[in-house]
């Protein structure tokens, strides 16, 4: 898992539109990228609404946000219309971004033993390093927490 201080990972994903989305695209502001197990589920619609509720106070810390999970494009359009998401869900189907900031771990649902993401934040600065991580995650309360460690700009 990427530690605070390390470079981020230089990644692409496709977006929620189909177009891609180059992460080092965005230095010279911070950027939060939350991963989540998946779209339309209690606690992944709650992270999402809470986030989507502090958007405007992210923007104006110079902020942006990011949520990912392995949901499809098509269903992650289907989510930010549902829940009016005006921030950026990267389709992570290959698991790439999962993968490089290592929240694929075992999980244990009803005896079941699966791979699947540990719900994770990390924080990146303007510069492209990780400023913050969180792992796992309490959605209560998270969003804040989040918008809290970003410096006002």
């Amino acid at each position: 898992m990427p530690e605070p201080g390390s470079k981020a990972p230089d990644l692409t994903g496709i977006i929620a539109d189909g177009t891609p989305l180059k992460l080092s695209s965005l230095r010279g502001k911070w950027v939060v990228v939350y991963f989540y197990p998946k779209d339309n589920t209690p606690a992944c619609t709650s992270e999402a609404q809470n986030f989507r509720d502090l958007q405007k106070q992210f923007e104006e810390r110079n902020a942006v946000i990011i949520g990912v999970s392995r949901d499809t494009a098509r269903v992650h359009a289907n989510f930010a219309i549902k829940q009016k998401l005006a921030f950026t869900l990267v389709a992570d189907i290959d698991e790439t971004w999962c993968k490089a900031f290592d929240v694929i771990h075992e999980k244990v649902l009803y005896g079941r033993r699966y791979l699947g993401i540990v719900r994770s934040t990390f924080l990146i600065d303007p510069a492209g390093r990780i400023h913050q991580r969180w792992s796992p995650v309490k959605v209560p309360g998270h969003a804040a927490q989040v918008l809290e460690s970003i410096p006002h700009a």
